[in-house]
């Protein structure tokens, strides 16, 4: 069976989409459905590690807990950790792959789109409900 998607959309930054997503895995989890945070990419410095060393945003690791789920690289497969005003670490799958300047973008040999299809299918896989958030 296919996951069903609720996909949460803001205005802009900081209007509560993380907060809302939470409480959204929370209340399905509490009614017995299978759901899972999911977000392709990330820009934060406040990273959560899993527990194979693996790093995701914190508030996907929030929204896991909220679900009942123990959190992992595929629910944030791209996080952006800023270093300086116009440089970026990238870390696809949990793990660091390059340092990048402001404009620059990752040659698409480096799949990142790939890795984000294949983890939102295997976040997907099982659940009933997969709770997707944009960014603002």
């Amino acid at each position: 069976m296919t996951a069903r998607v609720l996909m949460i959309q803001g205005t802009s930054s900081s209007v509560g989409k993380s907060l809302l997503t939470a409480a959204l895995c929370r209340v399905f989890a509490r009614k017995g459905v299978r759901v899972a945070p999911f977000k392709a990419q990330n820009m934060s410095n406040n990273a959560a590690v899993c527990a194979d060393g693996a790093e995701i945003g914190r508030a996907q690791a929030l929204q896991a807990v909220a679900a009942g789920v123990e959190p992992t690289a595929d629910m944030n497969p791209v996080l952006l950790k800023p270093e300086a005003d116009s440089r970026s670490q990238v870390v696809v799958l949990g793990r660091p792959l390059a340092h990048l300047e402001g404009g620059q973008l990752l040659p698409p040999q480096r799949g990142t789109l790939a890795h984000c299809d294949r983890c939102a299918r295997s976040a997907a896989g099982g659940l009933r409900i997969g709770a997707d958030r944009g960014s603002g």
